[in-house]
């Protein structure tokens, strides 16, 4: 077996520890992961359930700005989640003992106002509203203009606004999203539609607010906009005969 090149300290714990069973796995996708990285090939992350509520940002926004992520297809509420951690952290409340809670204890995190993800809560004014409020002033004036955008496009254009810098409640380096407006990461989210920001953009719609329901662009654009861009970026690797670079 060849030597393997540690290119950090957890790489090197990974090596040294995760030597069997499921952790040997982990080690030999960690490996081949690098190797694809090195033969030229790109990765497309999928990124589903609630991670960004996780705060998986620590650790995906460095992985974006190394080069190590080149497109990601995600949930709408991981799209969201992310911001809305951004600007409310300090008033999101933990519920470690969320397996025992009772109808009564729900309701009660609900009068509060408070919307439960496992065992975190997200706040719904601080968090959902003040990004509502933000994404409705670009929602309308984009349907004003007659400008169409996707659900990420509209997440870039806010965030590079500098709009929302001030009320920014952790370090902007652990946000995987104000990563990706960085680089300008191709993300692709079917289903925003079902997110919160989706419904609220429903809302708009029934509100009179915004007038063209395809001032955000839908989820059949976003899978032929995947298509293009997978058909663009795929190659055969050199020395990989049959492989796919991405």
């Amino acid at each position: 077996m060849e030597p393997v090149k540690h290119h950090g300290p957890i790489s090197a714990f990974i090596e040294r520890h995760y030597r069997h069973f499921n952790a040997a796995a982990l080690r030999d996708a960690a490996r081949a992961y690098r190797a694809h990285l090195e033969a030229g090939g790109q990765m497309f992350l999928t990124l589903a359930g609630a991670m960004s509520t996780a705060e998986l940002g620590i650790s995906l926004a460095e992985m974006i700005r190394a080069g190590k992520v080149h497109a990601i297809s995600c949930t709408g509420a991981n799209l969201e989640e992310d911001v809305f951690n951004l600007v409310a952290h300090e008033h999101y409340v933990r519920v470690p003992h969320y397996r025992e809670l009772s109808a009564q204890d729900e309701e009660a995190l609900l009068q509060r106002h408070l919307n439960r993800v496992t065992d975190t809560c997200i706040p719904e004014m601080e968090a959902m509203r003040r990004i509502e409020q933000a994404m409705l002033d670009l929602w309308t004036d984009c349907d004003r203009r007659g400008e169409r955008l996707f659900p990420h496009e509209f997440f870039y254009r806010l965030l590079r606004s500098g709009r929302l810098q001030q009320s920014y409640q952790i370090d902007p380096r652990d946000s995987w999203l104000v990563a990706a407006a960085e680089r300008d990461l191709p993300l692709f989210v079917p289903g925003w539609e079902d997110s919160t920001l989706g419904n609220m953009y429903a809302a708009a719609l029934i509100r009179g607010d915004v007038r063209n329901p395809n001032t955000v662009r839908g989820g059949i654009e976003y899978m032929v906009q995947l298509a293009d861009w997978y058909t663009s970026q795929a190659r055969v690797l050199p020395n990989r005969r049959g492989s796919i670079g991405i």
